[in-house]
């Protein structure tokens, strides 16, 4: 080899060196920023540009191998299951949606809630979703699970609102706090029907559960948090990450609080076999 080649070879190690890490860099402050589980895939969407700016070529396919050469690909996690007390004497509702996918915003809300540890025991997380954007349009953390957890999470979600004059469905689980006559009466005073679950399927309410999960995970709400202050923080912060930061495969990679205001995309189904939901009057 020639001096001339050793030397353009030397300097090609040292600039790949560096790019390394400047990618490593990019990836860890974007997970800081965003979400300490985003995958490889939205990586590479969101940092394409940083990339051409930092005059680093590398594909995704290239871009993939390099984060399991660095160990920086996500861990797959098991799903968690949640338990519903629906053990009650209130009235239960038929389900309006299954088998169904809306079409637009505000056409479907999905509520659920689920658990927070913190050092002094369980807090819980009542939150009201939007099934077309998957935006998050109304949460509310607290120390207890009352019916009032719910309704004041409800009560956000209608305040948020963006499209008033359509007709919604809030579905659910057949929980008390969701067929409590109060949070009933709440809902149908602000023209929202009522639908349920009418068996345990993890399909009917699957966007909650996927919602529920990636709060934990990718924000930290599964840990054991010092106390409900700094749980209600932190479930605001990961709550504005996750409907204005935070890219979507489901929504073509796009951000949830971006598909709310423009609804242009077709909606992806967690089960094949869906039909679009038609509107029902109220």
């Amino acid at each position: 080899m020639s001096k001339q080649a050793f030397y353009k070879r030397l300097k090609a190690q040292q600039k790949q060196q560096i790019d390394h890490q400047k990618l490593i860099k990019m990836v860890k402050d974007y997970r800081k920023k965003v979400g300490s589980k985003t995958g490889g895939i939205k990586l590479h969407t969101e940092l394409k540009q940083d990339f051409v700016n930092a005059n680093i070529k590398i594909g995704r396919d290239k871009f993939y191998r390099f984060l399991r050469l660095n160990n920086l690909l996500i861990p797959k996690t098991k799903n968690y299951i949640t338990t519903t007390n629906s053990n009650h004497m209130y009235k239960k509702y038929k389900n309006l949606v299954k088998d169904h996918v809306p079409t637009r915003p505000e056409q479907l809300w999905v509520s659920d809630i689920t658990y927070i540890k913190t050092q002094y025991g369980h807090n819980y997380l009542a939150i009201v979703t939007d099934a077309y954007s998957k935006q998050i349009m109304g949460y509310k953390l607290d120390n207890h699970m009352r019916t009032s957890l719910c309704t004041d999470a409800l009560a956000m979600a209608i305040k948020n609102r963006k499209y008033p004059n359509q007709k919604l469905i809030h579905h659910s689980d057949r929980g008390f706090q969701y067929c409590n006559p109060k949070y009933k009466a709440f809902a149908e005073d602000n023209n929202i029907i009522m639908s349920m679950t009418e068996q345990y399927d993890p399909y009917e309410n699957a966007v909650a559960e996927r919602i529920n999960r990636t709060l934990k995970y990718e924000y930290g709400l599964k840990q054991t948090i010092k106390n409900t202050e700094l749980a209600q923080k932190m479930t605001e912060q990961a709550v504005y990450i996750y409907n204005n930061l935070r890219t979507h495969f489901s929504l073509e990679l796009r951000k949830p609080a971006e598909v709310h205001l423009n609804p242009n995309i077709k909606y992806k189904s967690y089960r094949k076999n869906k039909v679009n939901l038609p509107e029902l009057t109220i």
